[in-house]
């Protein structure tokens, strides 16, 4: 009895001693459980920061990708300044005949018009107009600067008109009329007589249109080139021109009798001796010469004061050949002693009295230039290819100048003749030596 009442503390005491380890094993193995899922959690963390990392680095990647780097502002000795206003590529532009303003167009439905006297200073002041459901993708100015006429959704003709506000405070631009829609294939040019007698079309097919300022139609004219590349009006406003496939330039004059009534559209001359499709081609202020740029990697400056009438042919002056291949417009100054010529983002400058190449401009816009022109005192050559419209001081222009006034010099006939020769000679070296600088070297023709 003694032995079984001594071996029941034992029995309790051994089942303590085993719950005891039971317990301490348990814990252990909890903690080191414990241990390793917090060593797993931390070994983790950095794989998941690399992968958030890594997403955001490449969402970096993607939106630099996805973003166009700006193009680098264009910078040059004859640039006189930089037009900036429009929020879309500029489409067309057009200087009014007074020479005081110039419109532009752009795609983001608005017209513009900037003063020429302001060409020179930081800061471009402009008007706006406002165009609703499309946008202006030709223009022209009418004779007295008062009117426009632009070509909306590429086959609309609309009139606007320039006026003032009540208190003259500045000008408006309001659209005035549609005319009826008598082609149904894209206005590819518009012009408008500097007699104020009739506006011309020219569309992407074979066909010209001859409008009074009514919308009438006068005339229409198949060009027969198998398709347009572009038409213009002359400033002296007789003639009306084609370029297309075939490598010549067609010129018709527009007849009117006495009392102002049309008479017919008459055919004048061509400018043949390109060796492919004319790209384009300018006239001179009046008429008496012209310019044409050809897929035959060329353009020419021609004499086109000719007795047409009597059958006699325009004279071929010089064959310029191309210092780039996308160069397909061209433009020729009011005074014809200059020539532009524009293709992709670049511009080339061309004298007319030397025919050579002094100046090529590169990256002038960050788009395709969609156009090149010269204001009506040949000083300033303006381009467009982006939202912004670029100002040429016309050096070669100048220089042109200088190399005629001197030929005439030395022709003068009469003291009072040459004495004011050497004072225009003066005049343009004196703005040369503005424009460049009279230590540079460049002030001097070349």
């Amino acid at each position: 009895m003694a032995d079984e009442t001594s071996s029941v503390p034992v029995i309790a005491v051994t089942a303590a001693v085993g719950a005891v380890v039971l317990l301490l094993i348990l814990l252990c193995g909890i903690g080191r459980k414990e241990q390793k899922k917090e060593e797993q959690e931390q070994s983790e963390e950095p794989k998941k920061t690399e992968k958030t990392n890594d997403k955001g680095s490449r969402k970096a990647k993607v939106s630099l990708k996805g973003k166009k780097a700006a193009h680098p502002a264009f910078t040059h000795q004859w640039l006189a300044g930089t037009l900036k206003g429009h929020g879309s590529p500029i489409l067309a532009f057009d200087f009014s005949p007074n020479g005081k303003y110039i419109l532009t167009c752009a795609e983001d439905r608005s017209l513009m018009m900037w003063s020429v006297k302001e060409f020179l200073q930081k800061e471009h002041k402009f008007i706006r107009g406002s165009v609703e459901l499309d946008h202006a993708t030709q223009l022209a100015f009418s004779p007295d600067s008062r009117a426009v006429v632009a070509v909306w959704a590429m086959l609309i003709i609309r009139i606007f008109r320039l006026g003032k506000k009540e208190d003259g405070s500045s000008v408006t631009i309001q659209g005035a009329m549609d005319f009826p829609q008598h082609h149904n294939v894209e206005i590819i040019s518009i012009g408008i007589a500097s007699n104020g007698k009739f506006i011309m079309t020219c569309h992407r097919d074979t066909t010209i249109i001859i409008y009074n300022l009514k919308g009438e139609v006068l005339s229409r004219i198949d060009t027969h080139q198998m398709s347009n590349s572009f038409g213009a009006v002359s400033p002296c406003g007789r003639f009306v021109g084609s370029s297309g496939f075939t490598p010549d330039v067609k010129v018709w004059e527009v007849l009117f009798d006495k009392s102002g009534g049309f008479k017919e559209v008459k055919r004048a001359y061509e400018l043949k001796g390109h060796g492919a499709g004319v790209h384009s081609f300018s006239f001179s202020n009046d008429s008496s010469r012209m310019a044409s740029v050809s897929k035959d990697g060329t353009w020419k400056f021609w004499d086109t004061d000719v007795r047409y009438e009597f059958d006699q042919d325009p004279k071929l002056l010089y064959t310029g050949k191309l210092s780039h291949p996308s160069l397909h417009l061209i433009t020729l100054s009011p005074d014809a002693r200059s020539v532009a010529l524009a293709g992709d983002q670049s511009i080339s400058i061309c004298s007319t009295v030397s025919g050579k190449e002094e100046e090529f401009f590169e990256n002038v816009h960050a788009d395709t230039i969609s156009q090149i022109g010269f204001d009506v005192s040949s000083k300033y050559l303006l381009s467009a290819g982006d939202k912004h419209a670029q100002v040429f001081h016309n050096v070669t222009g100048y220089r042109a100048t200088i190399a005629d006034l001197e030929q005439k010099e030395k022709k003068a006939n009469t003291v009072a003749m040459m004495e004011r020769i050497r004072n225009q000679i003066k005049d343009a070296r004196s703005s040369l030596s503005v424009i460049l600088g009279t230590t540079n070297g460049h002030a001097e023709s070349k």
